[in-house]
């Protein structure tokens, strides 16, 4: 993120004051549910598994995992992805997690 254009990085105008503490209160962590896609014997969704446990266990985040040997829909979705990381619903990242960009996808 560090190389990301000063534009992406910018808060929302006005996000001072009570404005700001409703924002954060409505974005908190713990408001989001991470999901692990994974499959049995993964060397790489062993260690994904490992960062999100830490991150979430930080953040107070809950988290659950999905097996796609068990899954037809999410095998055919991300067979050649997995592990993948779904933050609500939507994919963060796949293959290996970064725990920084993990923790600020949680936090801002």
């Amino acid at each position: 993120m560090a190389d990301m254009s000063p534009f992406f990085r910018r808060k929302a105008p006005g996000a001072t004051g009570a404005g700001a503490d409703a924002v954060a209160k409505a974005n908190a962590p713990r408001d989001h549910l991470v999901t692990l896609i994974r499959k049995p014997g993964c060397h790489l969704c062993d260690d994904a598994q490992l960062v999100i446990e830490k991150v979430c266990a930080d953040l107070g985040v809950p988290w659950e995992q999905k097996d796609i040997t068990e899954d037809r829909q999410l095998h055919d979705q991300y067979w050649e992805q997995i592990p993948v990381v779904l933050i609500d619903g939507r994919q963060h990242t796949f293959w290996r997690v970064n725990e920084e960009r993990l923790r600020t996808a949680l936090t801002e």
